[in-house]
């Protein structure tokens, strides 16, 4: 935080504070209804939905791709994987959520106000093919080594808390990634601006290196994200 956030901003008071958070709690808002959404989905509707659709697609993603990500798998470097798997765990949720902090005691409106409205368009689009396009990731797929557990056991039981094996398409880590990295480039802070970049980009090579997406996830999550992001951009000009 004293590496991200600039001197001026803890000068602020109280009363300033106030104020910002009251601008800003609509849009805090709708993200904490699409994270609700999210928990829900993941740990009541989605086994329920998987019953009901009764099939998988991961085969068909598989016969297109080959093993093109499970051969990463097969050939990973013990430093490479600690590299990522820190990516994943670490850098990718601290800059997600920090991102809204940070937002919120700048006074960063346009950001916020972009994030929170393209989180909701994200999730939305997202959610139909959670349900009824259930696609599992490579390592569970191919029945491989998870990175996560090996580099940090047990924490796929806690990681599971938050998502599926199963909700692959699109990748919502490219997608959100890619949205943190857009919202923080709409503020002036140069070092938050490197940071949210470079950990987009990792985040895409993590996904794939670690086994956990396949190509098709990842190219869906970026399509998804500059699609929104030009449906956003839009509408945040017209009103």
């Amino acid at each position: 935080m004293l590496f991200l956030v600039p001197k001026k901003i803890w000068k602020t008071s109280w009363s300033d504070y106030k104020q910002m958070f009251s601008y800003h709690s609509v849009y805090l808002l709708l993200i904490i209804v699409v994270v609700a959404v999210h928990l829900l989905e993941v740990n009541i509707i989605d086994s329920f939905m998987t019953r009901l659709v009764g099939s998988n697609f991961t085969p068909t993603i598989q016969m297109i791709e080959d093993g093109v990500v499970y051969w990463f798998s097969q050939n990973w470097t013990p430093v490479l994987v600690y590299f990522f798997v820190f990516i994943y765990i670490v850098l990718y949720p601290f800059t997600l959520w920090f991102s809204l902090l940070y937002f919120l005691i700048a006074d960063e409106r346009k950001a916020m106000k972009t994030f929170a409205y393209a989180l909701v368009i994200i999730y939305a689009i997202a959610l139909p093919f959670y349900l009824f396009l259930p696609v599992t990731n490579v390592y569970i797929y191919y029945g491989s080594a998870s990175a996560l557990n090996t580099v940090i056991p047990g924490v796929e039981q806690f990681f599971y808390a938050a998502t599926t094996n199963n909700n692959c398409f699109p990748s919502l880590h490219v997608a959100m990634a890619l949205l943190v990295a857009k919202t923080v480039s709409l503020t002036n802070n140069k070092r938050f601006i490197y940071l949210a970049y470079f950990c987009a980009f990792c985040v895409i090579c993590s996904v794939i290196y670690l086994a956990i997406h396949w190509i098709t996830d990842v190219i869906g999550g970026i399509l998804l994200a500059f699609a929104v992001f030009y449906l956003v951009k839009r509408f945040i000009k017209e009103t």
